[in-house]
């Protein structure tokens, strides 16, 4: 499980603490707690090399104005002391310039910026579930997938028996997510890469 330290943090706090720690450990600010996050297993990392190939390559042929980051910027839901690293990061280079703490802290804040966010599941999966999927919500990030290629979610949030999924939840006209699931030979179903021609299993095995 991701382990916290116990004093409460602003953001910027934590950004100091931050640049204070080696680059080889993870960690998040979850409502004022600074929270070290779980080392990832070799398939976590293949599946988000996979899929940051994949979408890389959709960019590059649909000519979008995006970029992929694994790991390396900061979200920070506006109004909270909070900060996450997500798995991968879709982000539009055109609302770039409008982020205030973009140059001096790598971060964003703005839907404009992020229409895409990812989330491979692990040991601290409930925070992938419920934490970031109530604040990319209220943030108004337009799409976020949750890929639990171990099936670690609950029965209620996964289905019974428990089998890898992938849940893909979209913002409504009401600002609300809505999601679908996708598992097996499923196609996924993406409005921001709408062609991508990728099935459910093929992102569990990190394989063409």
């Amino acid at each position: 499980m991701a382990q916290s330290l116990q004093k409460l943090f602003t953001f910027d706090e934590f950004l100091k603490f931050l640049a204070t720690q080696p680059e080889s450990i993870r960690y998040e600010l979850h409502d004022g707690e600074i929270v070290k996050m779980p080392q990832p297993l070799g398939i976590h990392e293949q599946i988000i090399m996979f899929l940051s190939r994949i979408l890389l390559l959709k960019i590059v042929e649909l000519e979008l104005l995006y970029d992929i980051s694994s790991k390396n910027v900061l979200v920070k839901p506006e109004n909270k002391q909070s900060g996450y690293y997500p798995d991968i990061l879709l982000l539009n280079q055109q609302n770039l310039k409008n982020e205030p703490l973009w140059e001096q802290a790598s971060t964003v804040s703005q839907p404009d910026s992020i229409p895409l966010v990812i989330e491979v599941v692990s040991t601290n999966w409930r925070d992938d579930y419920h934490k970031k999927l109530a604040d990319y919500e209220e943030m108004g990030i337009p799409e976020y997938w949750i890929v639990d290629y171990v099936a670690l979610g609950s029965k209620e949030l996964i289905g019974d028996p428990k089998q890898p999924t992938i849940t893909i939840y979209c913002l409504s006209d009401e600002g609300e997510y809505r999601g679908k699931q996708f598992r097996g030979d499923d196609c996924i179903e993406s409005p921001t890469f709408p062609d991508l021609n990728l099935t459910a299993e093929q992102i569990f095995s990190a394989k063409y």
